[in-house]
């Protein structure tokens, strides 16, 4: 007869495809195989990187950072455009492939999703082996590889599947998991940014045993009400349910201005005022995004939007400020004057959950 403990332990799968957009565009165009790619806007200009390929990330490129310094980095680069439409289709049939298996699919972003597997639809009964099917029909039918992370819960799994990349699969067990997390650097901890890894190890606290050395009364006392997921997850605790439906689509912020603004520093100060806003919406709503959008509305009342998606989430004041200023570069303002900007958040990923069944929340974002 099972115990209450082993009722409650899932199945869970999270899949991560490896640099999935320049994966697409090394598949579809073979000039591109095996050499540095970056996705992104050119590094002339003031261009994000969206992802890299692996060659290129040898030389320590990577997402969110400058298109300028990425090409710093690694000079023989190539920088191509993103492709979204491809990156789209590709995905939706991934997700085919998942929904072979199972309906409890949770999607972080087109490249990355948790699957709850604890009950699967061909009955393998096996995570491991549903992971390895999973990967090898994404191999064979797309021609792209992804890495698994298999655990009893999402923020293992996660992490799980970052360790082999790429084209890896790691299963982290019930009885390996307390060993786990307890060497883990805080800076892997889900919610732990620049900032609160920085506040920790002033604390002295670096690794995970570290940290399952603070009561929760303590916990709370440093970090707020992130303190109390702090003091469950580093005991391989996570009793967040795969989410199938997400409500928050999008979140944004925007100003219509008294009179139409001129192309400069006035522009770029209500620029900033209105990123800021958009964020700390973020921050009460507890999600990140990982496509930035500008919204431009001119004195004629014609509309133009300009977005960057990147291959992680949005989670610094900075680099949101950043992202924006770089998509008002690239619009052309021909004389116009500017009636409205606006900018938001979309593609989101796990942060959307809320109370769990363990009573605390998630705080994803470093005040």
């Amino acid at each position: 007869m099972k115990s209450e403990d082993d009722k409650l332990l899932r199945k869970i799968i999270h899949i991560d495809m490896d640099a999935f957009y320049a994966s697409v565009e090394q598949r579809d165009f073979p000039e591109y195989r095996g050499k540095a790619l970056v996705v992104g806007g050119p590094p002339e200009g003031r261009g994000v990187v969206a992802t890299a390929s692996y060659e290129a990330r040898k030389f320590g490129v990577k997402s969110a950072m400058t298109s300028r310094k990425a090409q710093q980095l690694c000079p023989h680069a190539i920088f191509v455009y993103p492709r979204f439409a491809a990156y789209k289709e590709a995905s939706q049939k991934i997700r085919e492939i998942f929904r072979r298996y199972t309906d409890l699919i949770e999607p972080l972003s087109l490249d990355e999703a948790y699957l709850d597997v604890t009950e699967d639809k061909l009955g393998i009964g096996s995570a491991i082996a549903i992971a390895q099917e999973i990967r090898q029909a994404i191999k064979d039918e797309l021609q792209l590889t992804a890495s698994a992370g298999i655990s009893i819960n999402k923020f293992i799994a996660k992490i799980a599947s970052d360790m082999n990349k790429p084209d890896g699969l790691t299963f982290i067990g019930p009885s390996k998991i307390e060993k786990f997390v307890e060497r883990l650097p805080v800076e892997k901890f889900f919610g732990v940014g620049k900032v609160t890894a920085e506040k920790m190890k002033r604390q002295g606290l670096h690794t995970g045993l570290d940290l399952k050395q603070l009561g929760e009364q303590r916990m709370v006392q440093l970090f707020g009400k992130t303190g109390k997921f702090f003091y469950h997850i580093v005991r391989g605790i996570d009793n967040r349910p795969v989410q199938p439906h997400q409500d928050i689509k999008s979140i944004s912020a925007e100003d219509t201005f008294s009179y139409d603004l001129d192309k400069g520093e006035e522009l770029s100060e209500w620029l900033d005022k209105i990123a800021r806003s958009a964020y700390k919406r973020l921050q009460n709503h507890q999600v990140f995004g990982r496509t930035l959008t500008l919204k431009i509305k001119f004195g004629d009342f014609k509309q133009i939007t300009r977005s960057t998606s990147l291959a992680t989430p949005i989670l610094e004041l900075e680099q949101v400020l950043e992202i924006a200023k770089s998509l008002l570069e690239q619009v052309d303002f021909a004389g116009k004057k500017v009636r409205l900007i606006g900018v938001g958040f979309s593609n989101f990923g796990e942060a959307r959950t809320k109370n769990n069944a363990t009573g605390y929340q998630t705080s994803l974002f470093d005040l």
